[in-house]
């Protein structure tokens, strides 16, 4: 594929971008489909416009690549995907970390996973703060999960707080899947430090996910003789990563293939496009995400008003 043109409503910065990679720039995407042959786009517009920017690109044949979250309600979400059936389009959504080597890694150990213990902690900027942290943020770990998982969302409580912003900077959030699967998500954007990982418990074994360093380390608890599924789960949510295994316990690195996420996202993208086949992550795996960050935005309201917040 060959960078065929850019759009961005500000003319200086379409310019400025248009000149740096030497292609034709424009302040709106109906003057792009109208001047230039497109066979795919990325959509990296505010939230609040992925649907009308994509609606317009696949009106005219234009294949996309929304970035996350696909959009900001699930009736603009909606819009996109009648859209991409309407012209016979692929959507894929940005979830980048479904492509981070380590997630591909625990993909191929799943074995009935029980319980999901997510922190994604980052510093305070100014950019994405037309969305709260949930749409942020812990959307990366929301789709991740539910992709491990594949069952309905039976509950979720939450709580979320604006710090910095006007919107949520820091969430907790607890969901509950119809199959009796817990998991817990802290996502913090006004946090001292950088953290991205995912812990998870399985039969008789434990897992921990280092998004940024790409590992996966496994601790196999199957020798430990006399410990119920329950005093098992009790383990898995107070070992750490970094902590040496207990008696009875084998701990062991997972081979992960390194790899650029969003080298491999792109390269998916294209793939499908090419054999026109459903993307690693569809529009409906970015609907999904959506709605569940939907409901735990109405758990923190229930949770603030109760709360007198």
């Amino acid at each position: 594929m060959v960078l065929a043109a850019v759009v961005d409503a500000d003319a200086k910065v379409a310019e400025e971008a248009g000149a740096t990679f030497g292609i034709p720039w424009f302040t709106s995407v109906q003057d792009c489909v109208a001047a230039v042959k497109l066979q795919a786009a990325s959509v990296c517009v505010p939230t609040v416009h992925h649907a009308a920017a994509a609606e317009l690109l696949l009106a005219a044949g234009v294949d996309v690549l929304v970035e996350k979250p696909i959009a900001g309600s699930l009736a603009d979400a909606d819009r996109i995907l009648a859209a991409a059936r309407q012209f016979g389009r692929i959507v894929q959504v940005g979830h980048l970390e479904r492509f981070n080597p380590a997630v591909t890694a625990a993909r191929s150990c799943l074995n009935r996973p029980m319980f999901f213990e997510s922190h994604r902690l980052s510093v305070f900027t100014a950019r994405s703060l037309d969305v709260d942290v949930v749409l942020d943020l812990m959307i990366h770990d929301l789709d991740i999960v539910l992709s491990l998982v594949d069952s309905p969302v039976r509950e979720v409580r939450a709580v979320g707080l604006p710090v910095l912003s006007s919107k949520v900077d820091i969430a907790n959030v607890r969901v509950e899947f119809e199959n009796g699967c817990i998991a817990n998500f802290t996502a913090s954007r006004v946090s001292t430090e950088r953290v991205r990982k995912l812990r998870f418990f399985q039969p008789h074994q434990y897992l921990s996910l280092d998004f940024a360093r790409q590992d996966l380390l496994m601790i196999d608890v199957t020798g430990a003789a006399g410990m119920s599924d329950a005093q098992l789960a009790a383990l898995a949510s107070m070992t750490g990563a970094d902590q040496h295994p207990s008696e009875g316990l084998s701990m062991r690195k997972i081979k992960v293939e390194a790899g650029e996420p969003l080298r491999l996202e792109i390269e998916s993208f294209v793939r499908a496009i090419k054999e026109r086949s459903t993307p690693i992550v569809s529009g409906k795996d970015g609907r999904r995400a959506l709605a569940l960050a939907l409901e735990i935005h109405e758990a923190m309201a229930a949770h603030a008003k109760r709360a007198g917040i």
